[in-house]
This record gives C-alpha cells, structure tokens and sequence, in this order.
C-alpha cells in the first residue's frame, strides 16, 4: 500500500510544468507562499520539445502542446537533486511513464534520493482502467504518492484509482484540440480562466468519493482558492497565472 498522506503548512503550490525542475527563491515568484514545489514533469529517457505549432489561444483560454520536454530521470537527478536537498520548501517530484514496469523502477530509484517529499505521477493520456490500475500500484513504495488526472476523467478511472489502493490525486488540465493559424489540427492541454468551472465541478465530485483532491484549472484568483478549498480541496495547485507573475487578489484585480 502507498503512502498517499501528504500534509502541507500551506495549501497552496505550483502545478507541474510551470516553475521549472527545482525551486528558485529568486525567481519570480514567491515561493515561500507555495507548502510544496512540482517539479517539471520527468520521464525516464530524455524528451526533446514537440514540433510544429505549440500554442493556440481561444476565448478563455490556450492550448499548449510542449511534448514535455526534460533530460529525463538520470539527468534530473544529476542536474538538480543538490537543488532538492537545499530547497526551502518541500519537493514533489512529477513523474511520467507510459508502462507499470518502467514507472516501478522510476519510483525504485527516486526513493533513494535525498530532499524529496513525495511523487506525483502523471497518468499516460487515454488510458484504460486496467492500465489506470497497474500504474497506481506501481508506485507502491516508500514515499508517499499522488496520481494526477485530467479533471474530465471518467468513473471508471477514478474507481480503478480508489481500488488500487491510491487515494490522493491531483486535478491537471483537460486535453482538447484547435486549429492553428494554418488550419491545422493541433492537441494540448488547455489552460486559461475559462477551465475553472470545470475544475470545480470535478473537484466536488472527486472530493465526495473519499479521495483527498489537490484542485487545479483555471485558478486566477485568491478568491478561487478559496472556494476549492471550501469545496473540498486538500491544497490547491496554480498553473498558467504563475507565468503572469501569480495569482490575483480577486476578480477585480484581473480587469
């Protein structure tokens, strides 16, 4: 069974892919109001950017499609575990696999790594129960664990999370595709304030099963935060409004 209870001095924190690899107290965010960090996804092998058209905006929001790139797992390791160890906040290291087996011995080799609070794990996209399943107990181990999903996962992925024994996850963007300038059909994750009411809607319904929920999506505001804490959250994540600098007050200060 996985150790999924994380326990944070402050709800909030960054969500995957927005602040980089390791915390930087001179960055331009304050992290010091973040209870923990999220590294960049990490896969095993080194992934290079996706090609073409990476970005396209819509009312509401932006698609981004990065490929998540990163030096992979050895490479993180050897690049920022002395980051991790000196890090004033606590580390979560966001890990992605596509196979049970790849991502146990990922997990294998994180737990002997220093300065590292916990892992989230990013699930492969489309993924079938069964899959859902064998990854989560493929985290078993030491450190305590977080699955994260798109917040428009179906019932059947969140029951095969709950049967594996997981019972934390956190909320990531939901997956969609646009058009780009050239007309051409381009799939990412999509970001912006227009997905918070989906977040939230999602969050209420994770949260009613007896999951401890991180939400995320579309969160702008403080007063956002707040909600999704009233609403059920165990802590907060903020994507896309960390790159303009952080969140809002409120909805006022937005316009």
């Amino acid at each position: 069974m996985p150790k999924s209870e994380l326990y944070f001095d402050k709800p909030l924190m960054n969500a995957a892919g927005t602040l980089g690899f390791a915390p930087d107290p001179k960055g331009p965010v304050d992290i010091a109001e973040f209870g923990a960090f999220v590294t960049h996804p990490i896969s095993r092998k080194p992934r290079k950017p996706a090609r073409g058209t990476r970005f396209v905006s819509y009312p509401g929001g932006f698609l981004l499609h990065t490929g998540l790139p990163n030096p992979g797992l050895s490479g993180a390791i050897r690049r920022y575990a002395e980051r991790w160890v000196r890090s004033p906040i606590p580390v979560i290291l966001h890990l992605l696999a596509q196979a049970p087996d790849e991502l146990a011995g990922m997990v294998e080799r994180v737990e002997l790594v220093e300065g590292i609070m916990g892992l989230e794990v990013g699930l492969p996209p489309d993924a079938a129960p069964n899959l859902v399943y064998q990854m989560a107990q493929a985290t078993f181990g030491e450190l305590p664990v977080i699955l994260r999903v798109n917040l428009d996962i179906s019932a059947d992925i969140v029951q095969a999370i709950i049967e594996a024994g997981v019972n934390s996850i956190s909320l990531g963007a939901p997956r969609g595709t646009l058009l780009d300038d050239n007309g051409v059909p381009v799939s990412g994750r999509l970001y912006g304030p227009g997905v918070y009411p989906l977040a939230l809607k999602a969050l209420e319904k994770f949260s009613g099963l007896g999951l401890s929920v991180i939400g995320g999506g579309g969160v702008y505001h403080t007063s956002e935060v707040d909600d999704m804490l009233k609403a059920g959250a165990s802590a907060v994540q903020v994507g896309a409004a960390l790159w303009a600098g952080g969140i809002f007050p409120n909805t006022e200060s937005a316009e």
